[in-house]
């Protein structure tokens, strides 16, 4: 069980700074079904719709059946399907191959779990039953995907991998690969989790959680400072002149 942080804390701490609307969620996979942590029993379109109903304040788990809807998310979290469910994986593959949406090359270099999770924890960072291997934050904007990104980078996590963008899922396992992941969205999780157009995801390893906190009030008040250094050159050097007809 989680004992070591205090998830809570770092979740005010950390939305306090960058003060997104929509609660981080804390995804933790594990070897066994967790005991004091309610299953999951209903269907899902998308792994990613669990995203959802973690933010919205519902603490769960769910088995590899429950993903069994998503081929793609079953993909990136290592997930074996059923023969038929293979077959649907099949048609999927092959109804995006056609339009263009990805190419066969690229699905060998999707990030996936280095093993198959027994149960997946989901639930709201701050009442995370289980310390959390990824968290997730979905930003409304840009600036605040740049202050997690400075911090991480700042408390010596990894943000050297470029952007993400689809599959969406694909940005947890390579969180615990790399370290802090921005993932620009794409359109499945756009749908299934309610992101809006000007949103996007923050993803950051469960264990440097708590160096990126500590890392942000810095990057805060920096950038506030050099946010009002930036505005006053602006306005003593802004003055713009052109040769010529």
């Amino acid at each position: 069980m989680s004992t070591r942080t205090n998830w809570r804390e770092l979740e005010q701490r950390i939305l306090k700074v960058i003060k997104t609307p929509v609660r981080p969620v804390a995804v933790a996979f594990l070897d066994a079904e967790p005991a004091g942590v309610k299953k999951f029993l209903g269907t899902q379109p998308a792994g990613c719709s669990f995203w959802r109903l973690a933010a919205e304040g519902r603490t769960f788990y769910t088995i590899p059946e429950n993903h069994f809807n998503c081929a793609v998310g079953a993909y990136t979290h290592n997930i074996a399907l059923s023969p038929e469910r293979e077959k649907e994986t099949e048609q999927t593959l092959k109804m995006m191959f056609d339009l263009g949406y990805v190419k066969p090359e690229e699905v060998p270099q999707i990030p996936r779990l280095a093993k198959s999770p027994r149960a997946i924890v989901y639930s709201p960072l701050a009442e995370a039953p289980v310390d959390p291997d990824v968290v997730l934050f979905a930003l409304r904007s840009a600036a605040a995907a740049m202050l997690l990104q400075e911090a991480a980078g700042r408390a010596g996590v990894g943000v050297g991998a470029p952007s993400l963008g689809r599959p969406t899922c694909m940005a947890l396992p390579a969180s615990l690969q790399f370290g802090a992941i921005a993932s620009l969205g794409c359109i499945g999780n756009r749908v299934y989790t309610g992101l809006d157009d000007d949103e996007m995801y923050v993803v950051v390893r469960g264990k440097d959680l708590a160096s990126v906190a500590e890392a942000l009030q810095v990057i805060s008040g920096a950038n506030t400072a050099l946010r009002d250094y930036a505005r006053g050159r602006r306005e003593q050097l802004s003055h713009s002149e052109f040769e010529g007809r």
